[in-house]
């Protein structure tokens, strides 16, 4: 709230400097701190001097944090309009000038580089346009479109290099026409790789594949590839084999937790000393590596981890869980990993239950889904360490339960008044009882924040991610005041997105004036001007939605191409649903058969609004479009994605890699029989999918495509690791094959096999038991209940879902299946809990038994051979 208040301070400050700049233009902008500077508003730089503007220009570049290189997910549209604003007093866009601008070039217009700066100034200029943070994608290209017309070339490293982050203007297929040499070169040299971070996905991917055509070895790949590459690394290429790994090289770079996974195992082999390994490699622990180091030296690698602050998985938790208990419960819980604690009891741990939640508190609650019954057995258990005989929860007991307090059901929301306003206002989303709980208190006016009609911008600041929970009751009573100067001011650093915001201004603002004029035209101070298109309150200028629909119509050509041009830009704005349509409506009107690749990149707000049926005419031409469209946030839903891979293949272009990385996992299940087979198997290595949500056609095609694309590494053990999210399509022979080999497979790896596949019996299945790790497992489940096995089929679902697995009765006893079990078969099945209520908890978990750790974590358990 500190770091709030200051900022609220420096924006009021800022107003009282920007209305005396635009209502005395004699006053010296010179003496005004820097510190305000950052948060003048557009119409105090609107009129200055050349000499003026680049003053104010280098000073942001010294003073702002958004002109140092922020990446371009924090920047606020406010910061970009007072850029281009500073760009207006600016006639003459020399080399020199254009390298005095820093930062403040973000604020150039597509049509100003396409119409106004030669293409000899942009070369001259590039050294220092290359090291802008944050272009968007249509003013990069708009660049490089003028270089290479002017005649720059793409020859060597040097050349490439000098684009710095310009780069983003070049598409994947120019970047594949390129000799791997001229990428190789360029990737060594610091001034280029230390501006590849922000790339978009397919030009990174497109670029490591260059560099892996000419390198022989993974270990050269990790040490050639810059660290802003690294994460674009497909998992195939990270296999080291009988190659031993650089550890030094493999801890200089950023890993995702998949690619460690890859070189785990190698990486605990060769190095010593654990503690010279990275979080990012060690983020990448699997059992089966974990298992063959020794228990001492296993416990020195989870205290490691627990040192480096290591995040780890629900699997890789219950895994880490099982090996620590496996001779007891420790005493030392605290030189572990924090995470573990959230699949713990306070009885396991060695202190008294109020310092076991403040850990919890300080653990990562993301590990368990909020549905999960880990999670509500958490609650209740923290409920029943506190105390509390009803309902109302005091400041102090908030802090003990930290990020359970989301957890919270609406009647203890009701029940302590304001207390817990400050901490529900940290939690992501609410359930409906929550929200009207929330509204309940907050409307009767009796919290620190006092009643709505008394609230100001820096209140609403305050509330935080409680402001999407407000309903028009609510909005209608703030004042209209308070409302816009937040929109202006402090929105855009607020938590909420670009639909809760747009939620608001819909609700509240349309009943502060309606404008009769809409429908003889538009007004004539309503027109459509850059300096409009610049503001983020555009949205509220339009109300009724008929007033845009007809300054649309009215708009010159000159703002008609800044408009197109800043459109990305403008779509980030808090339009309503109507106000959308309109957008919609005039975008159709000008791309009738379908949009270019700018639109789609920058056009998530529209989705909603678009029917497959318009996206079954587009030129989707080239795996740039499809990603740029398949890539929007929010993304398309399934029937708009489909329509898009449709047509994209239609249109006669292949799921080569670049294609393949944007259909993802999340859009993998849509590919039909004839789509998937089309599929080059070398194209797959270079992508990472999950077909487990797949129908069992999918899943058996891709298993057959990975394992041709994986065929050269089948003897290694970094094997499993890649075919593994592919395993729900493996045939009995293959599975009766993997067990051979020295892997782990977890009991959510388990359910997604094939039915047919397990019920095959051959001579020496126990080592396919002993493989999947049940018969130890099994052994304790059944000794602690004496009754039915109970295995969730699947861990992410609430609902009771029962399924048989058929085991053949000659591998009971080698199992361990004795007792209650059915001859022939595991029930598998989702474990009924409690439902949790607003009902006082501390009586419900006196009487709720809790199972042992480690079959409280039961359903997603990594189950060791």
């Amino acid at each position: 709230m500190e770091m709030v208040g200051n900022l609220t301070l420096l924006r009021e400050t800022a107003l009282y400097y920007t209305q005396l700049l635009t209502s005395a233009p004699a006053f010296p902008l010179s003496s005004l701190p820097d510190r305000f500077l950052c948060h003048l508003s557009p119409g105090a730089v609107a009129h200055l001097s050349r000499e003026e503007a680049l003053g104010v220009a280098r000073r942001l570049g010294r003073s702002c944090p958004w002109s140092r290189g922020v990446p371009r997910a924090s920047l606020a549209p406010r910061e970009l309009q007072v850029a281009a604003s500073l760009l207006r007093s600016l006639e003459d866009l020399s080399p020199a000038v254009l390298r005095a601008l820093g930062q403040a070039a973000l604020g150039l217009s597509v049509s100003r580089i396409q119409e106004s700066i030669p293409g000899e100034q942009l070369e001259a200029a590039l050294p220092a346009l290359g090291t802008v943070q944050g272009w968007r994608a249509e003013q990069a290209r708009a660049v490089l479109n003028k270089l290479l017309l002017s005649g720059y070339q793409l020859r060597d490293g040097q050349s490439l290099a000098e684009l710095g982050t310009l780069v983003a203007g070049l598409n994947s297929s120019t970047l594949r026409s390129l000799s791997p040499e001229v990428v190789l070169e360029a990737i060594q040299l610091p001034g280029f790789a230390q501006h590849v971070d922000t790339l978009p996905s397919a030009l990174k991917r497109t670029l490591v594949e260059k560099v892996s055509s000419r390198v022989g070895h993974p270990s050269e790949l990790v040490r050639l590839i810059p660290s802003a590459l690294a994460s674009s690394i497909p998992k195939s290429l990270l296999v080291f084999g009988e190659e031993k790994p650089n550890v030094q090289d493999l801890n200089d770079k950023p890993w995702t937790r998949e690619q460690a996974a890859m070189f785990f195992s190698d990486v605990v082999k060769a190095e010593p000393d654990f503690n010279r390994l990275s979080q990012s490699v060690l983020q990448g622990f699997t059992c089966a590596a974990a298992s063959a180091v020794g228990a001492e030296r296993f416990q020195e690698l989870a205290r490691v981890m627990r040192k480096k602050k290591v995040r780890l998985g629900q699997d890789q938790l219950s895994c880490l869980l099982k090996m620590l208990t496996l001779h007891g419960i420790p005493q030392d819980w605290d030189s572990y990993p924090q995470d573990l604690l959230l699949f713990l009891s306070p009885s396991d741990y060695a202190g008294n239950c109020s310092q076991f939640f403040i850990n919890v508190g300080k653990a990562n609650g993301d590990v368990l889904p909020r549905e999960s019954p880990q999670r509500q057995q958490l609650l209740l258990e923290a409920l029943e360490c506190l105390r509390i005989p009803g309902t109302q929860i005091n400041k102090r007991s908030a802090e003990l339960l930290g990020w359970l307090v989301c957890d919270l059901g609406g009647e203890y929301i009701r029940s302590s008044g304001g207390t817990l306003l400050k901490d529900l206002s940290q939690c992501g989303s609410f359930l409906p009882e929550q929200e009207e709980a929330i509204r309940d208190v907050l409307s009767s006016g009796n919290t620190t924040f006092g009643p709505p009609a008394a609230w100001s911008a820096f209140t609403l600041s305050e509330l935080g991610r409680l402001l999407p929970v407000l309903d028009p009751s609510i909005l209608q009573q703030i004042p209209k005041k308070a409302l816009t100067t937040w929109l202006r001011n402090f929105a855009w650093d607020s938590p909420l997105s670009r639909e809760e915001l747009a939620t608001i201004v819909g609700e509240l603002l349309p009943r502060r004036h309606k404008r009769a004029e809409a429908s003889a035209g538009c007004p004539a101070d309503l027109e459509i001007t850059e300096e409009v298109l610049n503001d983020d309150l555009m949205p509220t200028f339009y109300i009724p939605p008929e007033l845009l629909r007809a300054c649309l119509q009215n708009i010159s050509q000159e703002n008609h191409l800044f408009l197109e041009n800043h459109l990305s830009q403008v779509l980030t704005y808090p339009f309503s649903i109507p106000q959308l349509a309109v957008l919609k409506e005039y975008l159709h009107e000008r791309y009738p058969h379908g949009y270019p690749q700018h639109v789609l990149a920058g056009m998530g707000p529209l989705l909603g609004l678009l029917s497959p049926e318009e996206i079954s005419t587009w030129k989707l031409s080239s795996a740039d479009a499809l990603a740029a469209f398949l890539k929007t946030d929010p993304q398309p839903s399934d029937p708009l994605a489909s329509a898009a891979i449709k047509r994209y293949l239609e249109l006669g272009n292949a799921l080569n890699a670049t294609a393949l990385d944007a259909v993802g996992t999340r859009y993998v299940c849509l590919l039909n029989a004839t789509e998937l087979e089309a599929i080059d198997p070398a194209s797959l290595r270079l992508v990472s999918l999950d077909p487990s949500a797949c129908s069992q056609e999918t899943k058996n095609l891709l298993y057959q495509k990975a394992k041709e694309a994986f065929s050269e590494q089948h003897h290694l053990p970094a094997y499993y690791e890649l075919i593994l999210p592919y395993l729900g399509g493996a045939p009995a022979a293959d599975l009766k094959a993997l067990s051979k080999a020295d892997v782990n497979m977890n009991v959510s790896t388990f359910v997604t096999l094939r039915r047919d596949s397990l019920m095959v019996s051959w001579p020496g299945a126990p080592s396919f038991l002993h493989f999947l790790g049940f018969r130890a497992w099994l052994c304790r489940v059944v000794h602690w209940g004496n009754q039915q096995i109970r295995i969730p089929s699947n861990p992410n679902s609430s609902t009771s879902e029962f399924r048989q697995i058929q085991i053949p009765s000659h591998l009971n006893s080698h199992a361990g299946l004795t007792g209650g079990v059915q001859e022939g078969y595991i029930n598998l099945a989702t474990p009924r809990f409690p439902a949790m209520s607003s009902a006082p908890l501390g009586s419900v978990a006196r009487v709720l038994h809790l199972l042992p750790a480690l079959l409280l974590s039961f359903s997603t358990v990594s189950i060791l051979s």
